[in-house]
């Protein structure tokens, strides 16, 4: 057997050498004696044992073998702590994912992309506004139908993100052909990724991921997955043991009648709130204002239906209240038996926060508040808070000599201005122009680069 690095008779790829501290010239063969590790392997006539064995069985991709994988693997490799948190976290999410990825025929190593985007956190916020698993921008969460308002932000609900996260990723699959760019278009845009490709085209070079010329944050976004994948598949080759997590369904969806907050809901479940909140990260205020839905673990969900239709019989609950002529934030939260911050922290407010007749505050109806002030502080501030309600910068005064530098700018701009060969002046096109259309297959819909600064 000619190979140029052995282990126990088993070459390991590329990564997997940088990972062991392996380097060997062509033809070398390095011998090392000690006991070689068992393998898994896998045997599809019997059930998965968990669900990495699962995720196992269905992937789909083509490998990726470069030393960029190789880095990634030893970045992830050296932060075994890390691995750990980080994949007992997504343990609560990994079957629904890999239930869907299955249902729709997709390779189950996506499964693991949440980890690159937000290591399976669904609270993630970048300072690029992208939020929830999957890390949708706000654009590209309205183009897939995710509701952002004050109370929900849907690109934070499970559920939800990763229908349309999947529904994303086929329609730039489709579009490229390959896995690797389509993955490529979900960080760096779709629009992006195909003109990298008609330059490489152009030049008659290579138009796979590794030969196009793109950021950084792409270039190692696709050796992230890998060095996952690379982890996932043989966990015992770099001696780690991934934390259990079982193939049984962990949740199940729950009708949820308007009123409730989420800290008498955690209660009814039997749940940590911040456990119960990591299931129903997608609500912006901490009690739900119209009738819905909650995500509970399978074993609780008959128990959690009982103690609910309890609630609805107490008269107790959270309602909504429409500021009247004449109301103030003040003299509202006094009629509800609140301070002002907690009205505040309750919906979203700060003390910029100016509302008028017709805005809709959630308020207490003979309920505690200290449980939904409690939840509050577990949602993102900055996804929370209530910006349609905060008024805009005052423009800043204008004196003549600026009016005057004002309108020398207004006439260079105009000289600027170039002639179409129509004859009609050709203005400058905004991002949103430059950027080619997508479809889903039902609505055409614009591309949104995703590329985020982390």
């Amino acid at each position: 057997m000619s190979l140029s690095t052995e282990r126990g008779g088993l070459r390991l790829p590329s990564a997997a050498r940088g990972a062991e501290g392996l380097t060997a010239s062509p033809g070398q063969v390095l011998e090392l004696h000690e006991a070689a590790p068992r393998v898994l392997t896998l045997d599809l006539t019997r059930d998965a044992n968990d669900i990495w064995d699962r995720i196992r069985r269905g992937f789909g991709m083509p490998d990726l073998d470069t030393e960029l994988v190789a880095e990634q693997q030893l970045f992830y490799l050296n932060r075994p702590g890390f691995l750990k948190k980080v994949f007992e976290r997504g343990g609560r999410y990994l079957y629904h994912i890999v239930d869907e990825l299955e249902r729709r025929g997709m390779p189950t190593e996506l499964a693991l992309l949440p980890m690159v985007e937000s290591s399976y956190n669904p609270m993630a916020y970048s300072r690029a506004r992208a939020s929830g698993l999957w890390q949708f921008i706000p654009s590209t969460g309205r183009n897939y139908n995710l509701t952002q308002d004050k109370w929900v932000d849907e690109r934070r609900d499970v559920i939800a993100s990763t229908s349309a996260a999947l529904d994303y990723l086929q329609t730039i699959y489709e579009m490229h052909g390959d896995w690797h760019l389509a993955l490529a278009s979900y960080n760096w845009g779709e629009g992006a990724v195909g003109r990298a490709v008609q330059r490489n085209l152009a030049d008659g070079r290579s138009t796979e991921y590794s030969s196009l010329r793109m950021p950084d944050e792409t270039r190692n976004y696709v050796p992230k997955l890998q060095a996952l994948k690379n982890i996932v598949a043989q966990p015992e080759l770099f001696h780690l043991e991934l934390p259990y997590v079982p193939n049984t369904r962990h949740f199940v969806t729950v009708s949820a009648p308007a009123g409730i907050d989420l800290a008498t809901a955690a209660k009814y479940a039997e749940m940590p709130l911040d456990e119960f909140i990591a299931l129903n990260p997608g609500y912006n205020r901490p009690a739900i204002a119209q009738a819905d839905s909650l995500v509970v673990p399978v074993d609780r969900a008959e128990r959690f239906r009982l103690r609910l239709a309890e609630q609805e019989g107490s008269g107790k609950q959270w309602r909504t209240y429409e500021m009247q002529r004449g109301d103030t934030l003040v003299s509202v939260a006094q009629n509800f038996g609140l301070s002002v911050n907690e009205l505040h922290q309750i919906n979203g407010l700060d003390a910029r926060s100016r509302v008028s007749p017709g805005y809709t505050l959630l308020v207490p109806d003979g309920i505690d508040p200290d449980g939904a002030l409690a939840a509050s502080r577990l949602i993102p501030r900055a996804a929370a808070a209530d910006r349609s309600t905060i008024p805009p910068p005052a423009p800043p005064k204008v004196g003549k000599k600026s009016v005057k530098q004002g309108l020398q700018k207004k006439g260079n701009a105009k000289s600027a201005t170039k002639k179409s060969s129509s004859g009609m002046p050709k203005r400058a096109v905004s991002g949103a122009q430059k950027s080619s259309g997508k479809t889903t297959g039902k609505n055409p819909k614009p591309a949104q680069s995703k590329i985020r600064t982390r």
